[in-house]
């Protein structure tokens, strides 16, 4: 893991500047900690930087930015390639020779044998860029399911690139704007859509995406995967047939990520997903698994220590615990969002640093995480509650006369008015009669209808054609028209894995774990089982139950209490805490933000939900951390001097 940057010049204007190239590549010494390095052509048209945090082949050779034997094919590559010996072999085979054990120079020798195709060989998470001195040609990709993050922008006559935002906007001179059309979603789906930042002319690159620039011409970015697949393999016909297939797939996921020359463990909750991981893991190593699991002092309802210990003395890994507070937080947040880089609205994002800055303080640089489970195999509430909706109560809606749907909108809108979850059974009505889609994603802020009463009129008059429903869309129209035999639940999971996986949830795990120079693999996301995954029929994924298959999958590897008891979930106790120190210093901050003269929020309403929170009316956390994260994040990045330590 490691943090990659680059700048291809396409004008005639000066040189690419090494020591510019060096500064950028050093505001992300986090991500790679272990050793840095450079390159410039000699014509001065490009400039790569790397700084490395080593993984696979810990010597000298595996050093980057690295070339081929001649010189002409050079590369910045940030993740891990899983099957990188199985490519390796058969590189040799076609007269391939290395100088290295790393993976990086298999991606180099593939990228010389079969070119821009060489992505669909690659099993693993990366974000890395290519430069071609013969074709003249930059070749920047993202892996499938977006587990790494990869920016661009252009500037100057400049194409930038990096891992991380703050390394693009270091470069001198690059202007900082807002863009509002992406805080309007942002505020909707807890983080931006991708291409979208909270940067005006900063992108990032899709999930399952590549871009080629030459100096002449560009591209725009091309999908080169989706889950949208033909299922060459006929698919199991029984329950026991796609248990064995899951528990299979995910076998093998872990196995193969467990290719590291330094120590690795995994971040435990007890939960199903993160005891799978300790669980088969067990199977392959000779020694105890180091296990990791975070608590929160004084708020037992959020730990789930008993869970965690439960799973550590079955399998008798090495255990470590840390408890966390209130005050840790607030100590947090000034790193928190120069991590984030832009804001990601989860409280998650806090004990899943101090998880993982205790695996890095025991010595542990890589660990296995749970995420992309629930996405899957149907793990979430939300999914639940709008497959319920779906099937009960739009059909009726849609067989009324719409003056009867409108008298039943009507009805609702006046619930809304008595409680904040009435503005969210007006909005699920809204979409029912507008013929819009139910389900937007596993986990939503805002509301179109929430946001009529938040922001300002100004933003609101600025911006009366945009909804959010404009973001996925394209996306349910996609697999309706690719796949019209999908069914609601394969079209839900669709889109998470257009939006919320890659930009919120594993945005989340690299920027939370990077930060603390650990790496983090994903299991559950190995790209062989979501297309699997995906092909699952709904009557077998869930049976009254999320996760239903999952749990049958896996339920004679850890005790059975444990795979059948109540979803907890990883959370932070904010709902407590924001009727304490933490609602001050958010009060503080929207009274005395620079954001406020941006005229983008009605205060006075925002005010008035904090204080319906902490007089104990409502639960407004989520909407108000949001809006906190946010205005954080501005006066980060837009004035430096705003963001509370202390409340």
């Amino acid at each position: 893991m490691c943090g990659i940057v680059g700048v291809l010049r396409i004008n005639d204007g000066s040189p690419v500047d090494g020591g510019v190239i060096e500064k950028m590549r050093d505001t992300m010494i986090h991500r790679g900690p272990d050793d840095s390095g450079i390159y410039l052509s000699s014509d001065g048209k490009v400039g790569l930087g790397h700084r490395r945090l080593s993984i696979v082949d810990l010597s000298p050779a595996g050093k980057q930015p690295m070339c081929n034997e001649d010189e002409t094919v050079w590369i910045v590559f940030n993740g891990e390639i899983y099957n990188h010996l199985d490519l390796k072999n058969e590189l040799e085979g076609l007269g391939h020779r290395y100088k290295s054990k790393s993976d990086t120079e298999t991606i180099i020798h593939l990228y010389e044998e079969y070119g821009d195709e060489c992505v669909h060989k690659l099993q693993g998470m990366f974000a890395f860029g290519i430069w071609d001195l013969r074709k003249q040609k930059l070749l920047l990709v993202r892996d499938r399911i977006g587990i790494k993050p990869l920016y661009y922008a252009w500037h100057d006559g400049c194409l930038f690139f990096a891992s991380e935002i703050k390394a693009i906007l270091s470069y001198p001179g690059f202007p900082r704007e807002v863009d509002e059309t992406s805080i309007y979603h942002y505020l909707t789906f807890l983080s931006t859509p991708a291409p979208m930042t909270l940067f005006r002319g900063i992108k990032k690159l899709p999930a399952g995406h590549y871009i080629k620039q030459a100096l002449d011409v560009g591209t725009q970015p091309k999908m080169y995967w989706d889950a949208i697949f033909s299922n060459e393999k006929k698919s199991p016909v029984n329950e026991p047939d796609y248990c064995e297939n899951i528990q299979g797939l995910l076998s093998d996921s872990i196995g193969n990520r467990m290719m590291s020359d330094v120590p690795f463990g995994v971040l435990l909750s007890g939960g199903v997903d993160s005891s799978v991981n300790v669980a088969l893991m067990d199977r392959y190593m000779n020694r105890p698994v180091d296990t990791f699991t975070v608590g929160f002092e004084g708020d037992e309802s959020y730990n789930e220590f008993q869970f965690a210990r439960q799973v550590a003395k079955k399998f008798k890994t090495n255990h470590h615990e840390i408890l966390i507070g209130q005050e840790d937080m607030l100590g947090f947040l000034r790193d928190l969002v120069s991590h984030q880089d832009e804001p990601i609205s989860d409280p998650v994002c806090f004990p899943l640093y101090f998880v993982s800055k205790l695996a890095r303080d025991s010595g542990v640089t890589v660990v296995q995480v749970g995420e992309g489970s629930d996405e899957l195999f149907c793990g979430y509430p939300a999914y639940m509650n709008s497959l319920r909706f779906h099937s009960s109560v739009l059909p009726i809606l849609s067989s009324l006369p719409r003056s009867m749907r409108k008298g039943i909108y009507e009805g609702v809108c006046t619930l809304s008015k008595l409680s904040h979850r009435g503005f969210h059974l007006r909005d699920l009505f809204r979409k029912a009669i507008d013929g819009e889609n139910i389900f937007w994603g596993g986990a939503i802020s805002l509301t179109e209808t929430d946001k009529k009463y938040i922001l300002s009129e100004r933003f609101l008059k600025k911006n009366e054609t945009l909804s959010s429903y404009d973001v996925i869309r394209p996306h349910y129209e996609k697999i309706s028209r690719e796949k019209p035999e999908s069914d609601i639940l394969e079209r839900m999971t669709y889109l998470e894995l257009k939006h919320r996986l890659p930009e919120t949830l594993l945005m989340r795990v690299d920027k939370l774990t990077m930060a603390t120079s650990v790496e983090a693999r994903v299991p559950f996301l190995d790209h062989r089982l979501v297309e699997f995954a995906m092909n699952i029929p709904k009557e077998f994924k869930i049976k009254n139950e999320a996760k239903y298959i999952l749990k049958k999958s896996v339920e004679d590897l850890i005790p059975r209490e444990l795979v059948y008891r109540k979803k907890q979930g990883f959370a932070a106790p904010v709902k407590e805490w924001l009727i304490g120190r933490l609602g001050e210093a958010m009060r503080t901050v929207f009274r005395n933000s620079d954001m406020v003269h941006l005229d983008l929020f009605n205060y006075e309403q925002v005010e008035e939900m904090l204080n319906a929170h902490q007089n104990g009316h409502t639960n407004y956390t989520g909407i108000l951390w949001n809006i906190f994260n946010l205005h954080l994040w501005y006066d980060y990045w837009f004035s430096d001097e705003k963001i509370p330590t202390t409340a």
